[in-house]
């Protein structure tokens, strides 16, 4: 059992705190999604083979795996866009393939891709979309204000969506999908296009969205982003899902580090006395070892140890995130 806030609309003031408990397996109006042994094919292509995927209130999960693994088909199927060919899957409380009306009102579907009214501005698409959810044109102009100012395109809000930038439509396309405040998010890609400082703006609005007790979903390509937004990830390829994983235990698994020294030659030594194996790495400008280390605690022995016989370490980091060494470490044959 976990507790967590719920409430409140994103780009408003602060939104009441009310402790509201989820047992993790729950799915019911307030959000939550299970899904288990789904398939889907399109002719003789078989996207999906065999799915299980939990996705908890008030929690950001990652749905990773490389490009046609399956994740946008499973995406769709929870969005209620497409049925499943077989398997059960519950979005919040209800089935998408039989209730589309009740999972749609709840949920928030990000596409990786805009795919608006190119002549309409963004103002103009908010409210088109809040009409559409059975909003009244105040609150149609209200949240639509409110959003604008939230993803930052206040000052575009009266240009056409066919102006925008790459970036500037994943914005507004986040945008879009908390028009009707969803308890369910969806968001396929939101990074892509986005620079640097919107990508910062993203992962923090994603964990104030489930700091509200949102089911938050996310699928990325971008490993080391999803390490500071997700509490959990769902591996998946060629249909299947290969792995389950919180993000505590990603970070306690066995990890690669790299670690320079001055001199070289030193920290060599002393790695082959401690009989830690390493490999080189790097160019004419800058060597580094590449170590394997069974958990934090030892890569925090190693560092130790190390600076007592006074090698003077530069640089000592993990080689990838933790989602990322996962993902390079499940089964090749499932890869």
């Amino acid at each position: 059992m976990r507790t967590e806030p719920a409430g409140g609309v994103v780009g408003l003031l602060p939104p009441e705190r009310i402790t509201v408990a989820y047992p993790l397996t729950m799915t019911n109006e307030f959000g939550g999604i299970v899904v288990e042994g789904v398939a889907r094919s399109f002719g003789s292509v078989q996207a999906i083979r065999d799915i299980d995927f939990e996705a908890p209130p008030g929690e950001v999960t990652a749905l990773i795996g490389p490009n046609g693994s399956g994740k946008t088909t499973l995406m769709l199927i929870m969005a209620s866009l497409l049925a499943p060919d077989l398997g059960t899957v519950r979005v919040a409380g209800f089935d998408p393939a039989t209730q589309p009306a009740e999972v749609r009102s709840r949920v928030g579907w990000m596409p990786d891709t805009l795919g608006v009214w190119d002549s309409l501005t963004a103002r103009e698409v908010l409210r088109t979309l809040g009409a559409l959810y059975g909003l009244s044109p105040a609150d149609c102009s209200r949240r639509a204000d409110e959003l604008l100012l939230t993803v930052r395109l206040t000052e575009f809000g009266r240009q056409p969506a066919r102006v925008l930038s790459r970036g500037q439509q994943q914005r507004l396309s986040l945008a879009r999908a908390l028009i009707h405040d969803p308890q369910v998010l969806l968001l396929d890609e939101p990074a892509s296009g986005l620079d640097p400082g919107s990508r910062v703006e993203l992962r923090t609005l994603l964990r104030s969205l489930a700091a509200q007790g949102k089911t938050v979903v996310v699928s990325s390509h971008v490993l080391s982003e999803l390490d500071e937004i997700a509490d959990r990830a769902v591996f998946v390829n060629r249909g299947q899902s290969v792995k389950t994983q919180t993000l505590d235990e990603a970070g306690s698994q066995a990890r690669r580090y790299y670690v320079q020294a001055q001199p070289m030659s030193a920290l060599a030594e002393a790695l082959r006395s401690y009989g830690v194996r390493f490999e080189t790495r790097g160019d004419s400008r800058r060597e580094e070892f590449l170590v394997q280390l069974g958990s934090t605690a030892e890569a925090s022995w190693l560092l130790r140890t190390l600076v007592m016989s006074d090698v003077v370490v530069t640089a000592f980091a993990p080689a990838g995130g933790a989602l990322e060494e996962t993902y390079m470490s499940l089964d090749t044959d499932r890869l």
